[in-house]
């Protein structure tokens, strides 16, 4: 990048992650009520093309992340992504069968090759002392876009219809792509270096842990679809479901910021330990109790899951990596978990038909329990920028 003050460049970041996400949380909240409601498909199918959809994403950031570190260039990859974004909104108003979802769905979450070189981007302008802040900030707009995008699903959805609406939600993706290509600047490479890739033996000990036990909570950290359909199941009406989905991404937009500086406090391990914990009692709260105060308190939780694990989990992977592949493994590290998330919501998807709606959340406890063992043993180390590769 460029000598430009690092808040302009988090600040340009923030207001495309804003109206990214308005855009694409006009469709999530109605999402899972279009694929089961609209177009007949069952939780199963729901599940499948969840977790198809994260797997895509994983793998997108994984090439992304790699390729912006061999060619040294972060913004095309950030431009395309919103693109990508915006045509496959397109995709899904057009879509009468929920097959004709499956493509769409892939187009969709391989706008997240943006992620990687982005994180990366923000890393790099970062030092231990704000990073976990600066992510918190980006994570913020996010859901405070989120926020925005749901009430605009609230309102727009009877006057508008599901696939009117899904046309509209792809018009704030392309201002995002556009703010990016005129407000973000790179530099020239003027010292030509061979990457030779990042090889796992360039990642120490302590981050492959992490990587393992992140993997592993992934497996019985399903879609928040799941979460939804529940609710529609045990008492709300299905007109109120969007209000959930609201009221988590609100509780996540509002402790993100928090969270981020918490971590710069305190260190990044113990907040994505408490990100666990957090997710740990949503699934407590769902097999305990099914009553109405109890599923709104699980989804506070839940935002709060998600407020402290989106922001940190990021700060914490580019400070055990090396300074020189943090795109990769960043992106890497976003494969992993990702790809977990198709057995996740598949498996989610088949206890949930097959044995009962209880059962995806007690093998998502199992998992988290394994997970948080685990992690007793990672160190947080010294932050990359400081040691030698």
């Amino acid at each position: 990048m460029k000598e430009e003050r690092p808040r302009r460049v988090i600040g340009i970041f923030a207001l495309a992650s804003f109206l990214n996400d308005l855009g694409s949380d006009m469709i999530y909240p109605i999402w899972p009520l279009f694929v089961t409601s609209v177009l007949g498909a069952n939780m199963a199918v729901l599940g499948f093309i969840d977790g198809l959809g994260d797997a895509v994403v994983s793998i997108s950031q994984a090439a992304s992340g790699y390729l912006s570190d061999r060619i040294k260039k972060r913004k095309i990859f950030i431009i395309i992504g919103y693109g990508l974004g915006a045509i496959s909104r397109i995709g899904y108003g057009l879509s009468h069968t929920w097959p004709q979802l499956i493509p769409m769905r892939i187009l969709d979450r391989s706008g997240k090759i943006r992620n990687a070189p982005r994180d990366a981007i923000i890393a790099d302008i970062s030092v231990r002392e704000n990073r976990g802040g600066n992510f918190g900030i980006l994570r913020a707009m996010d859901n405070f876009g989120a926020v925005c995008g749901i009430l605009a699903s609230i309102a727009l959805l009877p006057i508008l219809g599901y696939r009117k609406l899904f046309f509209l939600a792809a018009v704030p993706s392309v201002l995002a792509a556009f703010l990016i290509f005129i407000g973000i600047k790179e530099k020239r490479e003027t010292i030509k270096t061979i990457y030779k890739g990042m090889r796992l033996k360039d990642l120490d000990s302590n981050f492959r842990l992490f990587l393992v036990l992140s993997a592993i909570f992934s497996l019985g950290s399903f879609s928040y679809s799941f979460l939804m359909i529940f609710s529609e199941k045990n008492g709300f009406k299905m007109a109120t479901i969007p209000v959930l989905y609201l009221l988590f991404t609100a509780v996540a937009f509002a402790t993100s910021i928090p969270f981020g500086k918490l971590a710069d406090k305190i260190g990044r391990k113990k907040v994505v330990a408490v990100s666990f914990i957090l997710w740990g009692m949503v699934s407590i709260c769902l097999l305990l109790e099914k009553s109405l105060a109890v599923i709104v308190v699980a989804f506070v939780l839940y935002g709060m899951h998600r407020g402290a694990i989106d922001t940190v989990q990021k700060a914490f992977v580019s400070e055990l990596c090396p300074t020189e592949y943090r795109a990769s493994a960043l992106g890497g590290f976003q494969m992993v978990v990702g790809l977990c998330a198709l057995p996740a919501s598949l498996a989610a998807g088949l206890l949930w038909d097959k044995v009962s709606s209880t059962a995806p959340f007690i093998l998502s406890l199992i998992l988290t329990a394994i997970a948080m063992v685990l992690m007793t043993f990672v160190k947080e180390t010294a932050p990359s920028e400081n040691r030698k590769t």
